[in-house]
């Protein structure tokens, strides 16, 4: 087949931006799991193509080592935890919340024996974790979520997505999609034409997009009173890392003047963790301000909320699938419009931070295997 000049232009454009074939990034803080789903129970869950063991102390602090033990590789999460160390279920080899090995059954010494430990962090209804160099693991760089820390009624949930977590952050960042992927949700016709800014740094992306005059969806407008009248739906669409995109969303009455507005907000975090190249764990934690008191509220937001935001689970596992299919033959490609901007930027960014950071993990490794020259004497 025989590309046209703007097709040729678009493949070219393709390469420059992150893709499922892009490199992890490991040196960023994501999220591990919901607070309410690591125990006292053994869990295992696959990040960043690594297999995590994960698990709580008898005191409740979260504990994240690597799955495999270090003798014959037994799965550790179907081991045994006998008090806070890790009993292999292959050949007893004990191991205490740091990886180190505090107990080989058949030999008196084990010392030298360990397997890997990751920092985490818990923060209100998740469990943050730091795959990359453990030195670098700074607490002060785990991203904030604003609704947490201002007190707003939040809930959360899991999504397992087919899907690499870079499409997931495109869709994130050009709701365009809400017209016609959420026709039967939160959708409606009028949002994909209404004007919008961009905000493009070098690692922050923000989209806002001004939806006025609207009528509210039911998942809005029937929690704010905004029922059967004219209202705003503004809207930001914020990359704040590789690891959480927030959309922060407000409504009112346009016949009422500023001051008379009831100040009602939601905050959305939408917290995508790779786990392989084609499949992203998919947390979310919703924030309002409010009907703070009211928990149907909560649940029939909730619902709604998540019914919508499987439409885009669906949607980009359509996009994977075709993009597995097709995505290496000589005739791909894929054009970009005005609304990609922020997308495009976003994907130029996580593409060039995963190239230097695989470029310094190779010339650390090259330096360690790199033999000592000694110096005549």
């Amino acid at each position: 087949m025989s590309l046209t000049r703007v097709q040729r232009a678009a493949q070219v454009a393709c390469r420059r931006m992150a893709d499922r074939k892009t490199p992890f990034i490991y040196n960023e803080w994501y999220v591990a799991a919901l607070t309410r789903e690591v125990s006292r129970e053994l869990m295992s869950r696959t990040i960043l193509d690594q297999q995590v063991l994960l698990f709580r102390k008898e005191d409740g602090t979260p504990v994240a080592l690597n799955n495999r033990c270090g003798h014959r590789s037994f799965p550790l999460s179907r081991s045994t935890l006998d008090g806070d160390t890790v009993v292999c279920g292959y050949h007893g080899l004990r191991y205490n919340e740091k990886g180190e090995c505090v107990e080989v059954p058949s030999q008196c010494n084990c010392s030298g024996i360990s397997i890997r430990s990751y920092p985490v962090h818990q923060q209100g209804p998740v469990i943050w974790i730091w795959m990359g160099e453990a030195e670098q693991a700074d607490l002060e760089k785990i991203p904030a979520m604003p609704m947490l820390e201002e007190g707003w009624v939040t809930s959360e949930d899991y999504m397992d997505l087919k899907c690499s977590y870079v499409y997931l952050h495109e869709n994130l960042l050009d709701l365009t999609h809400l017209s016609f992927l959420h026709a039967n949700t939160f959708g409606t016709p009028d949002y994909a034409r209404a004007n919008f800014d961009t905000d493009i740094s070098e690692d922050r992306f923000l989209l806002k997009r001004y939806v006025v005059p609207t009528r509210l969806p039911p998942v809005w407008a029937k929690p704010t009173g905004l029922e059967d009248k004219d209202a705003a739906r503004i809207t930001t669409s914020d990359f704040v890392s590789p690891a959480l995109h927030i959309v922060h969303a407000e409504f009112y009455d346009i016949s009422l003047d500023e001051s008379e507005r009831p100040d009602q907000r939601i905050k959305t975090a939408h917290i995508p963790t790779p786990a392989t190249a084609d499949r992203t764990h998919y947390f979310v934690v919703h924030g309002r301000n409010f009907a703070l008191e009211e928990d149907e509220v909560t649940d029939f937001m909730h619902q709604q909320l998540m019914a919508a935001f499987q439409e885009d689970v669906v949607g980009l596992q359509a996009v994977s699938e075709m993009i597995e299919e097709y995505g290496d033959s000589d005739d791909y490609y894929e054009i970009s419009v005005k609304a990609d901007a922020a997308s495009v930027a976003m994907r130029r960014y996580l593409k060039r931070r995963a190239e230097a950071e695989l470029a310094e993990r190779e010339a650390t490794a090259g330096m360690k295997n790199t033999p000592t020259q000694l110096t005549p004497v």
